[in-house]
Protein backbone atom coordinates (compact mmCIF):
# COMPACT_ATOMS: atom_id res chain seq x y z
CA UNK A 1 0.00 0.00 0.00
CA UNK A 2 1.13 3.19 -0.87
CA UNK A 3 1.78 6.32 2.17
CA UNK A 4 -0.47 9.13 2.29
CA UNK A 5 1.75 12.18 0.84
CA UNK A 6 1.11 15.16 2.82
CA UNK A 7 2.72 17.65 0.27
CA UNK A 8 3.80 21.76 1.31
CA UNK A 9 5.21 24.20 -0.80
CA UNK A 10 6.48 26.92 0.84
CA UNK A 11 6.73 29.59 -1.61
CA UNK A 12 2.98 28.96 -1.94
CA UNK A 13 1.75 28.08 1.54
CA UNK A 14 3.95 30.19 3.69
CA UNK A 15 5.89 32.97 2.10
CA UNK A 16 7.96 33.27 -0.71
CA UNK A 17 10.30 35.29 1.67
CA UNK A 18 10.50 32.93 4.32
CA UNK A 19 12.37 34.64 7.42
CA UNK A 20 14.20 34.93 10.67
CA UNK A 21 14.25 32.17 13.14
CA UNK A 22 11.70 33.13 16.00
CA UNK A 23 8.31 35.11 15.87
CA UNK A 24 9.69 37.37 17.96
CA UNK A 25 12.16 38.27 15.25
CA UNK A 26 9.75 38.96 12.51
CA UNK A 27 7.61 37.73 9.89
CA UNK A 28 7.45 34.13 8.31
CA UNK A 29 9.58 33.01 10.79
CA UNK A 30 10.82 29.18 11.05
CA UNK A 31 9.19 29.04 14.60
CA UNK A 32 5.78 30.26 13.04
CA UNK A 33 6.07 27.90 9.93
CA UNK A 34 7.04 24.99 11.99
CA UNK A 35 3.87 25.58 14.16
CA UNK A 36 2.03 26.58 12.16
CA UNK A 37 1.97 24.21 8.78
CA UNK A 38 5.05 21.68 9.51
CA UNK A 39 4.11 20.17 12.97
CA UNK A 40 0.53 19.78 11.75
CA UNK A 41 1.21 18.06 8.51
CA UNK A 42 3.93 16.27 10.10
CA UNK A 43 1.80 14.85 13.09
CA UNK A 44 -1.31 13.98 10.56
CA UNK A 45 1.32 11.83 8.32
CA UNK A 46 2.33 9.74 11.08
CA UNK A 47 -1.53 9.66 12.51
CA UNK A 48 -1.78 8.49 8.73
CA UNK A 49 1.82 6.21 8.46
CA UNK A 50 2.13 8.69 5.53
CA UNK A 51 4.99 11.75 4.75
CA UNK A 52 5.47 15.24 4.32
CA UNK A 53 6.74 16.14 1.01
CA UNK A 54 8.16 19.62 1.26
CA UNK A 55 8.87 21.93 -1.57
CA UNK A 56 11.48 24.01 -0.54
CA UNK A 57 11.33 25.66 -4.49
CA UNK A 58 9.70 29.44 -5.49
CA UNK A 59 11.28 31.37 -2.50
CA UNK A 60 14.29 34.04 -1.78
CA UNK A 61 16.63 31.73 -0.28
CA UNK A 62 16.28 30.91 3.35
CA UNK A 63 17.96 32.03 5.91
CA UNK A 64 20.05 28.84 8.31
CA UNK A 65 18.31 29.93 11.14
CA UNK A 66 14.96 30.11 9.70
CA UNK A 67 15.64 26.08 8.39
CA UNK A 68 17.28 25.64 11.90
CA UNK A 69 14.18 27.38 13.70
CA UNK A 70 11.72 24.64 11.27
CA UNK A 71 13.37 21.54 11.28
CA UNK A 72 16.21 21.22 13.85
CA UNK A 73 12.75 22.55 16.00
CA UNK A 74 10.72 19.71 14.24
CA UNK A 75 13.48 17.23 15.68
CA UNK A 76 13.70 18.83 19.21
CA UNK A 77 10.03 17.73 19.05
CA UNK A 78 10.40 13.74 17.53
CA UNK A 79 13.18 11.50 17.26
CA UNK A 80 15.62 12.57 14.60
CA UNK A 81 16.01 9.52 12.59
CA UNK A 82 11.74 9.46 12.50
CA UNK A 83 11.68 12.64 11.15
CA UNK A 84 13.71 11.87 8.35
CA UNK A 85 11.50 9.26 7.66
CA UNK A 86 8.95 11.10 7.58
CA UNK A 87 9.87 14.20 5.30
CA UNK A 88 11.01 13.83 1.81
CA UNK A 89 12.73 17.03 0.65
CA UNK A 90 12.87 18.40 -2.64
CA UNK A 91 15.16 21.41 -4.07
CA UNK A 92 15.62 21.84 -8.27
CA UNK A 93 16.10 25.39 -7.61
CA UNK A 94 19.33 25.40 -4.95
CA UNK A 95 19.65 20.96 -4.74
CA UNK A 96 22.33 21.66 -1.46
CA UNK A 97 19.59 22.73 0.84
CA UNK A 98 18.02 19.09 1.09
CA UNK A 99 21.27 18.49 2.81
CA UNK A 100 22.02 21.21 4.81
CA UNK A 101 17.97 20.96 6.21
CA UNK A 102 18.92 17.30 6.62
CA UNK A 103 22.02 18.63 8.66
CA UNK A 104 20.16 20.36 10.88
CA UNK A 105 17.39 17.62 11.57
CA UNK A 106 20.43 15.17 12.96
CA UNK A 107 22.17 17.77 14.78
CA UNK A 108 19.26 19.49 16.59
CA UNK A 109 19.61 17.58 19.98
CA UNK A 110 23.51 18.03 20.24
Amino acid sequence: MQKTIHKITIAKEFSETPGPRSRAEGDFSGEEFLEEILLPAYEQAVAEDGVVLIDLDGTEGYATSFLESAFGGLARRFPPEEVLSRITLKSDDEPSLVAEVKKYVLEARK
